[in-house]
């Protein structure tokens, strides 16, 4: 089963199934705003999208990775709007029978994330101005 959710406020995070007799592995990412943005201070990240597209990039990956990986369910929540320092702008959780298989599938699916979904990050700086926040580690 896949499950994907934009949210416009606080990531309330997925509940652990302690029912599933036949997933080994139970994988949670929690993606969480830094302090600093390329060595500088910032209050927030703010988080815009490509509204209408988002969402069916999120769902084409998941269906992709659950393809490609041995794994039985990827949910899936991303915050838009401003998020706050510390707080989660991405929840991810992942079934897999065994760790491996389920490590291999968080991983992917983070990196493409990021190269193919349409979310955009402005570091909002402690003078109020904004930068863009690029992720060039993947």
């Amino acid at each position: 089963m896949i499950k994907i959710e934009i949210k416009n406020g606080h990531i309330t995070p997925f509940p652990s199934e302690d029912d599933r007799n036949q997933d080994g592995a139970e994988l949670i990412f929690n993606g969480r705003v830094r302090a600093t943005e390329h060595g500088e201070e910032i209050l927030a990240l703010e988080y815009e999208q490509y509204e209408g597209m988002v969402e069916a990039e999120l769902i084409n990956l998941a269906n992709e990775v659950c393809d490609k990986f041995p794994i039985n369910d990827l949910f899936c929540q991303h915050r838009i709007g401003k998020v706050e320092v510390g707080e989660t702008s991405l929840h991810i959780s992942i079934w897999s029978k065994h760790r491996r298989e389920g490590l291999d599938a968080m991983d992917y699916f983070i990196v493409e994330l990021k190269k193919r979904v349409p979310i955009w990050k402005w570091a909002i700086l402690k003078d109020g101005s904004r930068i863009p926040s690029e992720c060039t580690h993947v």
